[in-house]
Order: structure tokens, then sequence, then C-alpha cells
């Protein structure tokens, strides 16, 4: 009895059939080339000399061309193998790392997420011990790095409050996370100081903080000269040590400012935009990505702002 598909044809068939050699023998033959020895192939292999040199008979009957011709005791390449064995290496090599990076991403994280470095150790990791125990079968991968770094990390998610540099493209696909507050922090004694003899910290890669700050409150807060740091963490660290009056998103400085060690004399706003997710382009979001912009969402809400 014969079965007649109306919706596939016979030559629709052979366009969707690939017309591969047998891939057994062509791994023989790959390892063959490799090696130069059908021994050595064989023993990679883990198969007998007698099994490679079938593999080999049947590749060349296949494909009704010689791949290798003697030389002393050992074989080399004809003209036709040693041209079919410049793609048969390629695509083995292609193949490879396309597997390894499978394997790799089998074990991964399920979800990588990229953001600065001190967003990332002053809010985003102390939070992560809740989100796993809610969360224990979704996994996160973190790049930390500098706002300039982050588009480069090949990340599903990118978290940020400044997209002045970004694409429009960009901007438009970005998730809205939080408000953010910004406010100018010194230290107590550092505070005391009038605003022509206080120095101005500047993060390098987000300079329109202050610009937004000034436009906003008009508060002379720092007219002296300006210190400008490749990372927010280093220009907490700057106002710590009592250098100049740093301009900072409260979630980052909320311990300094519970024990004393800054004070905000002007207090915190919000900034325009407040802190989004940027999806990567071009690929479709993991499914754990959902989860854990709805997490971040409540988590950054439950911190006072």
């Amino acid at each position: 009895m014969q079965f007649f598909c109306p919706c596939v044809s016979f030559s629709d068939e052979l366009i969707a059939m690939r017309q591969l050699p047998p891939l057994a023998a062509l791994r023989a033959f790959e390892a063959i080339a490799r090696t130069g020895s059908v021994t050595r192939a064989a023993e990679e292999l883990c198969r007998s000399h007698g099994a490679i040199s079938r593999h080999l008979r049947l590749l060349q009957e296949h494909a009704g061309a010689a791949l290798f011709e003697k030389e002393g005791t050992g074989l080399r390449l004809t003209e036709a193998g040693a041209a079919f064995h410049a793609s048969v290496r390629t695509a083995f090599d292609q193949l490879e790392v396309a597997y390894a990076q499978l394997a790799r991403d089998s074990q991964a994280p399920g979800l990588h997420v990229a953001c600065s470095a001190t967003f990332a150790m002053r809010w985003l990791v102390p939070q992560l011990a809740v989100f796993y125990r809610s969360h224990p079968h979704i996994r996160i991968r973190l790049s930390m790095t500098s706002a300039r770094e982050m588009r480069h990390e090949g990340a599903d998610l990118i978290i940020a409050w400044d997209l002045s540099t970004y694409g429009e493209a960009d901007r438009r696909r970005a998730i809205e996370l939080a408000p953010v507050h910004f406010g100018a922090v010194c230290t107590p004694a550092y505070a005391r100081r009038r605003p022509a003899n206080r120095a101005r910290i500047a993060h390098e890669y987000t300079a329109s903080a202050w610009n937004q700050w000034e436009a906003l409150t008009g508060q002379p807060v720092a007219l002296g000269e300006t210190l400008a740091f490749p990372h927010t963490h280093l220009c907490i660290e700057a106002a710590l040590s009592g250098l100049g009056v740093a301009l900072v998103e409260q979630r980052l400085v909320a311990r300094e400012l519970k024990e004393g060690l800054l004070v905000a004399p002007h207090g915190f706003v919000p900034f325009e935009g407040g802190l989004r997710a940027v999806p990567a382009a071009g690929r479709a979001l993991p499914a754990q990505a959902g989860v854990f912009i709805e997490w971040m969402r409540g988590a950054l809400a439950a911190v006072p702002a």
C-alpha cells in the first residue's frame, strides 16, 4: 500500500535532503588528513586500523575520487583531497567551536546581566541571595564593568540609568525598572565649606548627572575644581576621603548615609528616565528575563528612595 501526501512532492524531498557524505567516513578522513596516518587516526578515534581503512575506502567510492596517494610508508593528500580537506577542516573547526559554546551555555547562567561595578557591588549582589531563595532554578551571570564598556559585554540585559550615549533603538527597547534619586554627598566636615571652596567629583562617562542636578535644583553645590573618576565607587571613595562632593544615586550610599559618614545637604532629587534594563538587540530574551525584571522592580521599590 502506498501513501501519497499532496503537500510534498518528490522534488521537494530531494531539495530538502542534504547530500552529505557518510559522516563516520568523513570523520575518519579528517583524522587521517590531520595526523597523516591511518594508524594514528585509528588510535585517536578508538577504532581498528581496518575500520578506518574501510571508512576511507567508502568515502572515496562515494565521492568517486581518490583522496590520498601513497608516499613512502605513509599517505599524502591528492590535489582533490587537499581541496576537500580545506573545507572539511573549516567545517569541523566551526562545529567544534559551536559545540563547545553549546556546552558552556548549558552549564552557564541562564541570564547574562551587565551593569556598573558599583551598582553590582553595592546593591545587586547583596540582593541576589533574596532572588535565589525565590527563584533557585534561575541562574544569573553578572558582567560588572564601567558605564562605557557595558554595551560590549554581549549581555542579555544591560542595567543602566544614563542612556544618553545609547542609540534611539536601544532607548526605545529600554524597560523601566525604578526611579532614581541623586544627591550631592560629602563628609559632614566638608559640607561646612562654602560652595566656592568645594571640589566637584564627577564620573568620566556619565557627565550628564551634574548637568541634570543643576538644571533641576539650581544649587551651586561645588564651584571649585573638578576631579573626575572612571567608576562611581571611586567617586564615593573620594567623597568619603574628603576630596569633594560627589553626585550619587541614593541607593548606592544608603549605608554611608545611615552611619553618618556622608551627608546630602541639599537632599535627593529624581532624575529623568530612571533605572532601565536594555535588552540585547537582534535576539530574543531568555525566558528568565521577565522574572528577573519583575523581581528587580519589586526589590528596587522596597528600598526607600
